[in-house]
């Protein structure tokens, strides 16, 4: 199975990398700048499960000749309209493209774009980072792809896509509940995202904090909300561990958007939190908690596109 992964940063660099040494016919469609950099260093990955350097298959758009069988995307949600123009030609009628991207907004876009049949759900659990010299560092041990028919229903493409990915060293499942294991990230990401980034620190320090424990409860419960009357609603025992996790005493979990903002780099504001906060606008659920983190990373985005 011919596999085409979208960019070879942080995420698609990552599982791309570990799909490739393990021998899947696996090709990088890239930019010339990543591509030069790559050309001379090599795709380098530091990692708690081995260290590795490769010289993956790498493709510019203009090179683009023929359909792939699978399009992985594992992108920042704001490259995700360029990244459409760049992989469109990679798509044939038969082509699965499997987006490991935050939030839901993305399938509508990809849906729009390329049609129902052609977008399956896709959750990926990494933490990784991109150091100044272009390598992948992974930060923390966990490592899965999840990927199956929005529908639920089984089917003999994704049997074949699941018998592919199987064997790179990392965890990976055919999940017949592709649709809420993507929502049920999307309430873990939007919670930690909008609690560390509002209040500037890790989930010790503002359990730590004066009325810190009170706030993230009162987060997540705005969160579900939403999560519920989208007619997604999560288990109660999601929820339970959802709320033991962003109350941990001593705690030095933060989200890869506070990252990205104490490093001044763009954030996924809009497709995390804006989306969340628009869906529970139109069922008339209350989330100011929600907002006011939105509102924090908008005031940011503006300063750094002014700036």
């Amino acid at each position: 199975m011919r596999i085409l992964v979208v960019g070879a940063g942080a995420t698609g660099g990552y599982f791309g990398a570990r799909l490739a040494a393990a021998g899947k016919d696996v090709t990088f469609l890239v930019r010339p700048a990543r591509r030069a950099t790559l050309g001379e260093t090599g795709l380098q990955i530091v990692s708690p499960h081995g260290d590795l350097t490769l010289r993956p298959k790498l493709l510019l758009a203009s090179e683009i000749t023929e359909p792939f069988d699978v399009v992985l995307i594992a992108l920042k949600g704001f490259t995700l309209d360029s990244a459409i123009a760049d992989f469109a030609p990679a798509v044939g009628p038969e082509t699965m493209i499997v987006p490991f991207l935050n939030g839901m907004w993305h399938v509508d876009l990809l849906r729009a774009r390329f049609g129902a049949r052609a977008v399956l759900g896709g959750v990926c659990r990494v933490a990784t980072m991109l150091d100044a010299e272009g390598r992948i560092l992974q930060l923390a041990k966990f490592q899965e792809l999840l990927y199956g028919e929005m529908s639920g229903a089984p089917s003999p493409r994704t049997e074949r896509l699941d018998h592919a990915i199987q064997g790179a060293g990392f965890e990976a499942r055919l999940s017949r509940t592709i649709e809420q294991d993507m929502w049920n990230k999307w309430i873990l990401l939007a919670t930690i995202g909008g609690i560390t980034c509002l209040m500037r620190g890790t989930i010790g320090e503002i359990e730590a904090a004066p009325g810190g424990q009170a706030f993230a409860v009162a987060f997540l419960a705005e969160v579900v909300a939403i999560a519920r009357a989208a007619g997604h609603p999560p288990s109660d025992e999601f929820v339970a561990e959802t709320r033991r996790m962003v109350t941990a005493k001593g705690s030095n979990v933060a989200s890869s958007m506070f990252r990205d903002l104490t490093q001044g780099n763009r954030v996924e504001a809009e497709q995390i939190l804006g989306d969340l906060i628009a869906r529970g606008s139109v069922a008339d659920i209350p989330a100011p908690l929600l907002s006011a983190a939105f509102t924090h990373l908008s005031v940011y985005q503006q300063r750094r596109t002014r700036d």
